[in-house]
């Protein structure tokens, strides 16, 4: 390259690319210099304070640390003299005399060791200095400073990459030391549990608790082997490595992939000990005669209500029961409920079991409860359900915005690099009725009042057409339908809509003009904006917006909307929704189904199936009689559970598959023991339309099986003549089926860390930004289309004063089933709250941890109250994933008519304490009422 500089390394003409180091270089040369506080990973900076990269170079009367030193054009380095040497080894010396003896050290393989033993320190002759006794007040990690050397490692790994700001160096001379915010135990700390700190750390000074002796302290890294795989929980899709020892997960490491760049989450990182929790199903389970359905049966003993049986019984019960029900009474009285958590081979074919046997598209699963609302206003408006633009372009963006979505809770990885490119010059426009940690980087934090989106949304826009700020030639070139968004708008001053969105009129103005004038620009969204009987209203105004500003098909611009699930949009791409087959191919389109009747060689239904509430509502109606749902708990995640489980509890047949013993598998009439994500080998795609492999790091337990397993034998049992043996069997037929998987093979994934469809080469990694050509639409043209302000299915009033909106919490993810078994997560927050402002509290008598009662028309759930200036006064925010306390006992099951979405983020309330009836008193003004809309 002609921008590479000549430089001598020991002896050796060597070229350096621009921005390398010394240590960069030195390392591509297969030279081993010594390093203890710099990590060669994407976000840290080198700091050269710790001495030990230490070469020399000629003419220079001191010594260089290599990690920050650049080449020069013709220096000479030598990094083998006799003074680079020894001084390295007094660095290390120095270092060793501040360490507890090797046996007793809390990592005794860490890279302090290694380069310790590499370079022949075993002693130090200087004097020690005094112990320091470790902060074990963390559930997740053990603090042994007598182990640190103040290398800083830790403090950029908390504010340069997690960009968290809890860490930082205090206190000077011999005590100085790392601490956690004003020198609080770990435990007491504002510490959100990344890990990043532990994984950085290089003399074991921080560590992950499951590896550390609680009595001793000591401790070791050192596994039998590690696999690489993909963390099981949301969206963002980070690359792990699963620690193995004594074939146990000893701990996690983040890898570095594309979407996360070696970090993990709480949940990643600590939240892997749910697979060996002791209320694992372990053999297959067949309901005993007689005993009645409900969600009250104890998981750790299901015998009160269920026997052992064995795999040929329960598969067979489970196929006969579902083929009497198809004879009796037809296909259309059978759904099944795929699941998310799982792989893209086991959801496809879920629904083509279901497809192909029963003739049936009642098939559908999470996608339904969280962002179909957004992908109907997607393929509506741009012709594709999936993100235009991979989270990791807000590198390139100018103005960011993030409406109705909390990352830092819910996809805590993505949010790193919002903070990131914030702190970089970015403008962050942050959109949400609730506060959130994103503020304190934002340039604005709009907390609008709850269903008010298209208001203020319009009232945006309305600014943008009234200041002449949209591109004219985008807008004529690749959009129709902008005169009459322009009618619609002309009616939402933000004047006009200031009192109805609670954002005043000049700071809407104020937002329009910074994104109307953007270079390039972002709009993330979550479950704020589809939650809702109007989500797909909110979905059309970001598009729009986006559209209206050219801020499509470029870099650092897009649409995103952040996907929830480990593989919701893998399962939504391979087919798992009612009116969709793979690839989001139209179930009711001749040339579409008599194309899968060719590939499937089996007659199909041409009729859109029902959604996860319509089946529900179809169960309690008498229509849907069995039900297969793997990996899914609609006992817990539907709206208004008491008619979900009884409608649940009313199927002649149910058939569950799933790794405990869920509310749903409670009313099952067959159980069937299937396995934990590191217990398979399958592939997901993430939020950024990254597939990615999936590795089996552990062998089933007892007598489970893996899932696809279960599936292939059930379809047999069914008459289907399945011969698939291998889960990259079924990705070869995925990629006849669907066009999106070109260019992607298994055998490509198996040694690439990830590619990104659309994939236009064997060789490329894929588009990280899409449609900047044109759109897959039959005119090559985005809609635009007007959305009207319409008011929550349920408003509050006198009876019931205030707003309940539902959501996740950073520890706990979807129903809990998985991150309650984990013992770290399930510590952190071990119990239901509700968070209230603290003048709601007051105004209440109500005390911040102590039990009330939240109640709606559908029923009532007592739980902890917790005192939350995020919260706006008039509004309850409950987390959904605790069954003691079930959210969705309270929730509206009215829905979004174009996504079929329920409104979990709205619903009127009223409150109290837990010892009396809920308390009335005036309805707060903070809120949308239906005269305010």
């Amino acid at each position: 390259m002609t921008d590479e500089l000549q430089f001598t390394l020991d002896g050796k003409q060597v070229s350096a690319r621009p921005g390398e180091t010394i240590w960069q270089v030195a390392k591509r040369h297969n030279i081993d210099i010594p390093h203890l506080c710099w990590l060669p990973q994407p976000g840290y900076a080198a700091d050269g304070n710790c001495r030990a990269c230490m070469v020399e170079i000629d003419g220079e009367r001191t010594l260089a640390a290599s990690c920050i030193r650049k080449p020069a054009p013709d220096m000479v380095v030598k990094t083998a003299t006799d003074r680079a040497v020894k001084a390295r080894r007094m660095v290390m010396e120095l270092l060793l005399a501040d360490q507890p003896p090797h046996e007793d050290s809390p990592d005794r393989v860490s890279p302090f060791w290694h380069w310790a033993e590499a370079q022949h320190i075993e002693t130090s002759r200087f004097p020690a200095s005094d112990i320091i006794k470790p902060d074990l007040s963390h559930p997740a990690m053990a603090v042994n400073l007598d182990a640190c050397i103040e290398c800083g490692l830790c403090v950029r790994a908390c504010r340069d990459v997690q960009v968290n700001d809890v860490i930082g160096m205090a206190f000077r001379g011999f005590d100085a030391k790392p601490v956690f915010d004003f020198d609080d135990p770990m435990g007491d700390s504002t510490c959100v549990a990344c890990g990043e700190c532990v994984q950085a750390c290089p003399t074991g000074a921080l560590m992950p608790k499951s590896i550390v002796d609680p009595i001793t302290q000591h401790g070791s890294r050192e596994v039998d082997r590690e696999v690489h795989s993909v963390c099981p929980y949301c969206g963002v899709g980070c690359q792990i490595s699963y620690q193995i020892k004594d074939e146990k997960i000893a701990f996690v490491q983040g890898r570095n992939g594309y979407s996360n760049e070696n970090r993990l989450c709480v949940k990643g990182r600590f939240g892997f000990d749910y697979v060996s929790n002791p209320q694992r199903l372990m053999k297959p389970l067949i309901r005993k005669p007689g005993m009645p359905k409900g969600v009250n049966v104890d998981p750790s003993n299901p015998y009160t209500h269920f026997r052992e049986a064995s795999w040929e019984e329960a598969l067979d019960a489970a196929a006969s029961g579902l083929a009497r029900i198809a004879d009796e009474h037809g296909g259309q009285a059978i759904a099944g409920f795929g699941s998310a958590k799982c792989s893209n081979e086991e959801a496809y074919l879920f629904q083509k079991l279901i497809r192909t046997r029963f003739q049936s598209n009642n098939i559908d699963h999470c996608t339904r409860l969280c962002h179909a609302s957004s992908v109907a206003a997607l393929i509506e408006g741009i012709g594709s359900g999936a993100v235009t633009a991979t989270f990791n372009e807000v590198e390139h963006a100018d103005v960011i915005v993030i409406i109705g979505a909390n990352p830092t809770e819910n996809h805590p990885v993505a949010a790193t690099f919002f903070k990131q490119a914030a702190r970089r010059g970015a403008k962050l426009i942050v959109i949400d009725p609730r506060g959130q940690a994103l503020r304190n980087y934002a340039t604005h934090m709009l907390r609008f009042k709850s269903g008010s989106d298209v208001a203020l949304l319009n009232g945006i826009m309305h600014t943008i057409v009234e200041e002449g700020l949209y591109d004219v030639q985008y807008l004529q070139a690749r959009t129709d339908n902008f005169d009459r968004l322009k009618e619609k708008l002309a009616a939402y001053s933000p004047e006009s809509v200031a009192p109805i969105c609670g954002i005043d009129a000049k700071t809407i103005r104020e937002v329009a003009r910074l994104f109307g004038t953007a270079g390039r620009a972002m709009i993330f969204w979550g479950m704020g904006i589809s939650q809702h009987v109007h989500g797909t209203d909110n979905s059309r105004c970001l598009i729009s917006l986006a559209l209206m500003c050219g801020q499509v098909g470029r870099p650092g611009t897009g649409l995103h909307p952040l996907r929830g699930q480990n593989n919701v949009q893998g399962a939504s791409d391979a087919g798992l929704i009612p009116m969709f087959y793979p690839d989001y191919a139209d179930v009711e389109a001749e040339p579409v189904y008599k194309r899968f009747e060719e590939l499937w060689q089996t007659p199909l239904s041409k009729k859109a199936g029902l959604t996860v509430v319509e089946v529900i509502n179809a169960a309690n109606a008498g229509k849907i009689k069995a039900m297969y749902i793997q990996g899914e708990n609609p006992a817990m995640s539907d709206p208004d559970l008491d008619h979900a489980r009884a409608g649940i509890a009313k199927l002649e047949h149910l058939v569950v598959q799933d790794i405990f013993l869920t509310e749903t598998a409670m009313m099952a009439d067959v159980v069937l023991p299937a396995s934990a994500w590191p217990e398979k080998t399958g592939t997901v795609t993430n939020t950024n339309r990254q597939v990615q492999m999936g590795r089996k790091a552990l062998n089933l337990p007892g007598d489970t099986r893996e899932d696809l397993w279960i599936i292939i034998e059930l379809a047999k049992r069914l008459g289907l003549p399945w011969t698939y043996t291998h889960p990259s069997e079924v990705f070869a037929e995925m990629k006849r089926a669907m066009p999106s998987l070109d260019n992607i093979t298994w055998e490509r994934l198996e040694n690439e860390s990830s590619v990104i469809y659309p994939c236009p080469e064997p060789d490329h990694p894929g588009d990280a930004v899409v449609f900047g050509d044109g759109f897959p639409t039959k005119t090559g043209r985005a809609l635009l289309v007007p959305a009207d302000l319409l008011p929550p299915a349920e408003v509050p009033d006198d009876e019931y004063p205030f707003v309940l909106m539902t959501g996740r919490q950073l520890e706990h993810w979807h129903t809990g089933a998985m991150t309650r078994r984990a013992d770290v997560l399930d510590s952190l927050e071990p119990g239901p709250t509700a968070s209230l402002h603290p003048n709601t509290l007051a105004r209440y008598d109500l005390v911040p941890g102590e039990l009330m009662r939240v109640t709606t028309r559908r029923g009532s759930i007592e739980l902890t109250a917790r005192a939350d200036m995020a919260v706006q006064e008039g509004t309850v925010f409950i987390p959904f994933a605790y069954v003691e306390a079930a959210a969705n006992i309270l929730t509206n099951p009215q829905l979004d008519p174009y996504g079929k979405i329920p409104e979990f983020k709205y619903c009127a309330v009223k409150i109290g304490r837990a010892d009396g009836p809920p308390q009335r008193v005036p309805k707060p003004s903070l809120e949308v009422t239906a005269s305010g809309l």
